[in-house]
C-alpha cells in the first residue's frame, strides 16, 4: 500500500486567506494528507483539517513530508534549519513586499522553492516535493564585529 504524503501549511501570526483557499482547492488532486494552521484568517478550509494557534508548530513540521509557508523570515529559517523541504509563497498583500527578497535569495542558494504567485502552487508542491534541497546552515553572526569596528571608528 502506498502511504499517503503528509503536507502542512502555515500562514503565521496573522492571515492569508488567498494561500488557505489555493491549498483546499488543490489538495484533492494532490493525493496527500495534511492539516493548515490559519492563523487570523476568516477563510476555513472544507478539504483539510486546520487550526488557528499552537503553542509551538515544531510537531506539525515533523509529520510533514513538505511545507507550505507564508514568506516570513522566522519560519522560513526554523523550517530550513530542521531539513524538511519547503515551499515558500510570498504574500503580496504585506505592505512592502519585503519577503520577495529574502525568497528569492534562498530560492537561488536552492534551500526552498518560491511559489511566486498562487496559480502556480499545484507545480511548485511537486516540485518541491522531488527536489533535492541543500542543506541550511545558518551563518555565523558578525554583529558583535560590525558594533566593535564602528565603536573604534566613533
Amino acid at each position: 500500500m502506498n502511504k499517503k504524503k503528509f503536507l502542512f501549511v502555515t500562514v503565521g501570526s496573522t492571515d492569508f486567506n488567498n494561500l488557505v483557499k489555493k491549498v483546499d482547492d488543490i489538495i484533492p488532486f494532490l493525493n496527500m494528507d495534511g492539516i493548515i494552521q490559519i492563523g487570523h484568517g476568516i477563510y476555513e478550509p472544507k478539504n483539510l483539517p486546520f487550526f488557528r494557534f499552537s503553542q509551538s508548530l515544531i510537531p506539525f513540521y515533523h509529520k510533514a513530508n513538505l511545507i507550505i509557508s507564508h514568506g516570513g523570515l522566522a519560519t522560513t529559517i526554523e523550517i530550513l534549519k530542521l531539513g524538511i523541504p519547503l515551499v515558500s509563497v510570498s504574500n503580496n498583500d504585506r505592505y512592502d513586499n519585503h519577503q520577495e527578497d529574502l525568497l528569492n535569495e534562498m530560492e537561488n542558494e536552492g534551500y526552498l522553492v518560491w511559489c511566486r504567485y498562487l496559480k502556480k502552487l499545484k507545480e511548485a508542491i511537486e516540485i518541491g516535493m522531488n527536489k533535492k534541497f541543500k542543506k541550511y546552515i545558518t551563518p555565523e553572526c558578525r554583529i558583535h564585529k560590525v558594533i566593535d569596528q564602528f565603536l573604534k571608528i566613533s
